[in-house]
């Protein structure tokens, strides 16, 4: 288990440090969920291994991996519309 501390800035900002990081694959740009749980706040990294681990939770309607699978196809149309693609 890794354990680190880092400050809140006055923005509220804070920064994960570096040995978590790559611990948990955390890259720029990489999306984070937030869950309070009690009095704690859990950061979850939004990427492959947690769509793997939450695709059939819910039965019935779009997994969470085709709703982050159209937002990022979406965001590619955006780009491709701007850059005149």
């Amino acid at each position: 288990m890794a354990y680190a501390f880092t400050t809140v800035s006055s923005k509220g900002q804070l920064v994960i440090p570096k040995e978590i990081r790559d611990l948990l694959k955390i890259e720029p740009g990489t999306r984070i969920g937030i869950l309070v749980e009690e009095n704690r706040i859990v950061l979850q990294p939004v990427n492959r291994r947690l769509v793997d681990q939450l695709c059939g939770i819910t039965a019935g309607g779009p997994s969470m991996a085709d709703e982050l699978i159209a937002e990022r196809r979406a965001e590619e149309r955006r780009r491709d519309e701007v850059l005149g693609m």
